[in-house]
């Protein structure tokens, strides 16, 4: 089946099954009892001001419009960061956009942001936010730039999406290095990035202060791509401006494979050595997101190790099935702490969640 439409199957039977308030319940009942165990639970992560019930979540690019946040936690994800949204809806490129790379277990992707925009996923989560459950899951809103909104205006663009969602978000992630947008990758030079995080945060807390909700926290989301020296740099800016950490990493564009950014195992090496890299200039008062090429629980800690304090994933769940996020989480809450096998197969860690 084409990638982007067995996409869409497999969510909306995932959906399907949530919208059964009893069949959902036993369903998480069943792959992620973690989930309903609060703060102090076994494997509970306390970073930007909130109780994360696990530390592994599904990266931003899965649901873009948050269509069904509380339906992916049923299946084992401790949270879920939606988007890329942007504020006015756009379609995309034009299809195929979505490849797989079997040989690496890797997924190749140009899809352009497309999404309905930041109005209507507020909306959802506004929804989502009026039930106790909805309001119990913890959410990251990743926002981006319109497609037709030139550079030089990119500062308010973001703003928009970011006054619109903060209200409704956990923590907010500016995207700066999806590949697919023209440009985009451009806005991570740290002159053309400081306006665009200055306007978000202005506006995220002029949002949640008329909302009577409380500060989001802040993060910004780079490539692997980046020089040592650039992702320096954006440390050195996320210090500047007292914003609350980093997710590293997005796609990479360094593969001859053909159009779009490249996610799976191939992204591993550099993601672990953006995030150490990181942890050594931000020191611990930042917190870091690690994502990029997680398959196994092995990996996961391989990010914990070096500085990450949450873990997330997206292609291997496209690989693994429906039961992944739960397999990984349940083998970090079994054994919290941070554990490096370098050297090794992965094949202890396997065992452990199996």
């Amino acid at each position: 089946m084409d990638p982007e439409r067995a996409h869409e199957v497999a969510f909306g039977l995932i959906r399907a099954v949530g919208s059964v308030p009893l069949l959902r319940d036993v369903v998480q009942g069943a792959l992620a009892p973690y989930l309903g165990r609060g703060a102090g639970g076994p494997g509970s992560v306390e970073v930007l001001g909130r109780t994360f019930p696990a530390p592994f979540g599904l990266a931003g690019g899965f649901d873009k419009d948050a269509r069904g946040v509380r339906d992916l936690t049923m299946l084992g994800f401790a949270f879920v960061e939606i988007g890329t949204v942007t504020a006015h809806a756009q379609p995309g490129n034009e299809r195929p956009r979505l490849w797989r790379e079997l040989d690496v277990r890797g997924v190749r992707n140009r899809m352009g942001f497309n999404n309905e925009g930041a109005a209507a996923a507020a909306r959802r989560l506004e929804a989502l936010r009026s039930t106790p459950a909805g309001r119990a899951v913890v959410v990251g809103a990743n926002i981006g730039k319109t497609k037709v909104t030139p550079a030089a205006e990119a500062p308010g663009d973001y703003a928009t999406s970011a006054s619109l969602l903060a209200p409704f978000a956990d923590y907010l992630v500016v995207n700066v290095s999806s590949p697919n947008t023209p440009g985009l990758r451009d806005l991570q030079e740290v002159e053309s990035l400081r306006p665009i995080l200055v306007a978000v945060r202005e506006a995220a807390d002029v949002a949640t202060t008329a909302a009577g909700s409380r500060r989001v926290p802040l993060l910004v989301k780079i490539a692997p791509d980046l020089a040592d020296a650039d992702v320096d740099a954006v440390a050195d800016l996320v210090d500047e401006l007292d914003l609350d950490g980093v997710v590293a990493v997005n796609t990479t564009i360094g593969h001859d494979r053909g159009p779009g950014g490249l996610s799976g195992p191939p992204v591993r090496p550099r993601g672990l050595a953006v995030v150490a890299r990181l942890r050594a200039r931000l020191g611990p008062q930042r917190a870091i997101i690690g994502v990029g090429g997680i398959t196994t629980a092995h990996d996961a800690r391989d990010y914990l190790h070096a500085g990450a304090d949450l873990v997330q994933g997206y292609t291997g769940f496209l690989y693994q099935g429906p039961f992944w996020a739960a397999r990984i989480n349940r083998s970090l809450v079994r054994h919290p702490e941070p554990r490096m096998h370098a050297g090794t197969d992965g094949a202890e860690d396997e065992r452990t969640q199996r």
